[in-house]
């Protein structure tokens, strides 16, 4: 489940929560916000930057500095050891 962003589209008639951004919990099928959970406020949706440290190289460096090894198929039955 994704965590949205969302702020008011008018800062001055939202309410404490909707002024600044807020994050909520969602399903992947839920339509997005229009309106804030507390107040009713309009609210638009933020486009939130990427979580830093969350790519794949990341994660293959911490898998490997705890000791895991990755194996590569490279035919049927056949696997190369990465790391």
């Amino acid at each position: 489940m994704p965590i949205r962003e969302y702020q008011a589209k008018d800062p001055g008639k939202g309410c404490a929560a909707c002024r600044r951004p807020f994050e909520q919990l969602e399903r992947m099928d839920q339509q997005p916000r229009d309106r804030c959970p507390q107040c009713g406020a309009p609210v638009i949706r933020l486009i939130s930057a990427p979580v830093p440290g969350a790519s794949r190289t990341g994660l293959d460096d911490r898998a490997k500095s705890a000791g895991f090894h990755k194996l590569k198929k490279l035919g049927r039955g056949e696997y190369e050891k990465q790391y």
